[in-house]
């Protein structure tokens, strides 16, 4: 099992490349991934909605970005962004 802290370009392209794939598209549509630093996934939301329900999914998250993309978080945090 491979761990991302912020430094492998390959994993980091897995993580944002595929993140799609990971959460779905009715999530990837409203919450994007922004950065990892030593273990902690930071996610956007675009409405307060999505950032609880992201909140109720982190354990999901954390497990789909495992499978899917080989990456390995410790917790997931979420900001509410403004919408575009």
């Amino acid at each position: 099992m491979r761990s991302l802290r912020g430094t492998d370009r390959v994993q980091l392209g897995g993580l944002f490349g595929r993140w799609d794939e990971v959460v779905g598209l009715a999530v990837s549509a409203h919450v994007s991934p922004v950065k990892l630093d030593r273990g902690v996934l930071l996610v956007e939301a675009d409405d307060p909605a999505w950032a609880t329900q992201v909140k109720f999914l982190a354990d999901t998250i954390m497990t789909r970005l495992d499978e899917v993309a080989g990456v390995t978080v410790d917790s997931v945090e979420v900001r509410v962004g403004r919408p575009s």
